[in-house]
């Protein structure tokens, strides 16, 4: 089992920066993938950015350019550095591991305001 803590949601002005960190912890070696989805409201979950324990990384063209995925030294954290943020990135930013199977943490809200 995977537990999964995100934190460093919050409200910024349209231009500004976050970083958020996702935790993983539980009975676990090394978590293969892990990453970042996002809900707005009616809208449906999509992928914004992950990594593998390799370092190889994928995002979504909508913030190619403007956000960084990083694993931490401990391989079971990742965080998502994002720049440039526009009102569009408005969403619940929820954390995502894979471990043998899929895991999601609890969410933290983002909002971009024009």
């Amino acid at each position: 089992q995977v537990q999964l803590v995100e934190s460093g949601g919050g409200l910024v002005q349209a231009g500004g920066s976050l970083r958020l960190s996702c935790a993983a912890s539980g009975s676990i070696f090394s978590i293969n993938k892990m990453g970042w989805y996002r809900q707005a409201p009616g809208k449906q979950r999509e992928l914004v950015a992950t990594i593998t324990s390799g370092g190889i990384t994928n995002y979504a063209d909508s913030v190619k350019g403007r956000f960084t995925i990083s694993r931490g030294n401990a391989k079971n954290t990742v965080y998502l550095q994002m720049n440039s943020l526009k009102p569009e990135d408005t969403a619940v930013y929820l954390c995502y591991a894979y471990y043998y199977q899929n895991y999601w943490g609890q969410g933290t809200q983002v909002t971009v305001s024009s």
